[in-house]
């Protein structure tokens, strides 16, 4: 989890009286939540409301998501082209899914319209990459800036919006995961503060400031994903009401170019470059990075036999010198069960390469995955065939 921080006003000890103004409706004090993880086990936050949260006026079906598997594809590489996706809807509907299994769910998303009702997922944590675009993130938390790059991660039951300053400039990739999105356990010293020598730091986390709590009442929707089904919760006052909060769960940021790699002689493994993880898969960031330096090093990935994993890569940015046909928003998926590795002169091509300026973010996945039905028409069938 991101480190305890306060924001606000809040009361000198947990679970005690936070008196308002004088002259403030209500009870004379402000509300108390606590928002846990695992129970009352682990990380918490707590945050004080000028109004209880509680309050609901309606509560209505809001639908079902569609998501199927595509019924006729192989066991075999995959190449989703998603750089030209048609634009649909907003930041939450018009989530397209690409693959899934039991433990995640990565989507594209390419916006035409804001975001109008609030949004919260009550089952999964998500990893919002920011691939262009720039706006800011609002939750009862505060406002959190973001912009191209930007890796958001937002905690399950979170109520929040995107907010984006142009909306037809908004290009994301999501990962939706049924654990805790966290970071590796190795970067971490048993004082709880990430290990010198971990790729990046307590520093280039980025937390959202507390605003101007609202107390207006009225009617606000937030529509609920639970799953597969879908609520609108109508909230009788507005949710961003909150005057102080402290704890360890919250929206924070992560930007991919604060990402250090780490470089050896020869090629190293994938999970140097791990940067979070969650219940059956991680994430890892392919940053610009010096190249090994071992005089006769292969300085591109070497054939690998997925054995347990699936691997899925997203393109972002610059010339990935291991492969050749992808182009930037290109999701490719080398599934268990066959090997995958460079395509061909790309081994020759990389020979007397000192630095490569890609940016990729990868997913691996413990469980094999599914390609959703909504990525076949985006599919290149050809793939497979393009090491020969």
């Amino acid at each position: 989890m991101p480190p305890y921080v306060q924001r606000g006003t809040i009361p000198k000890k947990r679970h005690i009286a936070h008196k308002t103004e004088p002259g403030f409706l209500g009870e004379g004090l402000y509300y108390e939540e606590v928002i846990s993880s695992e129970g009352f086990s682990r990380a918490y936050s707590i945050a004080y409301h000028m109004r209880p949260p509680t309050r609901v006026l309606r509560i209505e079906d809001a639908g079902r998501s569609q998501l199927e598997a595509a019924s006729d594809i192989p066991l075999r590489h995959v190449h989703v082209k998603t750089k030209e996706m048609a634009r649909a809807g907003d930041p939450m509907r018009g989530r397209v899914p690409m693959f899934f299994n039991a433990d995640c769910l990565i989507a594209r998303c390419r916006p035409t319209i804001q975001q109008a009702e609030f949004y919260r997922n009550a089952q999964q944590d998500e990893m919002i990459f920011v691939h262009s675009g720039t706006g800011r993130l609002e939750s009862m938390y505060g406002e959190l800036p973001f912009g191209p790059m930007d890796y958001l991660i937002v905690p399950k039951c979170t109520t929040y919006r995107l907010v984006f300053d142009d909306v037809a400039q908004a290009d994301l990739l999501v990962v939706e995961a049924r654990g805790t999105l966290g970071f590796p356990p190795r970067y971490i010293n048993p004082d709880g503060q990430f290990r010198l020598g971990a790729p990046f730091c307590e520093r280039d986390l980025r937390g959202p400031n507390l605003v101007e709590p609202c107390a207006e009442e009225g009617e606000y929707p937030v529509l609920i994903k639970d799953g597969k089904r879908w609520t609108r919760y109508v909230l009788a006052s507005h949710p961003w009401d909150v005057v102080g909060w402290d704890g360890m769960i919250y929206p924070f940021a992560f930007n991919a170019d604060d990402f250090e790699p780490i470089t050896g002689k020869v090629h190293q493994p994938p999970p140097i470059h791990q940067t979070f993880q969650a219940d059956g898969f991680v994430v890892c960031t392919f940053a610009p990075r010096m190249l090994d330096t071992h005089p006769d090093a292969i300085k591109v990935p070497y054939a690998h036999s997925n054995i347990e994993s699936d691997e899925v890569l997203y393109y972002v940015r610059g010339q990935f010198g291991s492969r050749r046909g992808v182009e930037l928003g290109s999701l490719t998926l080398h599934p268990h069960g066959i090997p995958h590795g460079p395509h061909p002169g790309t081994i020759v091509a990389s020979r007397n390469a000192t630095y490569t300026d890609e940016l990729a973010v990868m997913i691996d996945t413990f469980a094999p995955l599914q390609v959703a039905a909504d990525a076949v028409s985006m599919d290149d069938p050809n793939y497979p065939f393009s090491w020969l």
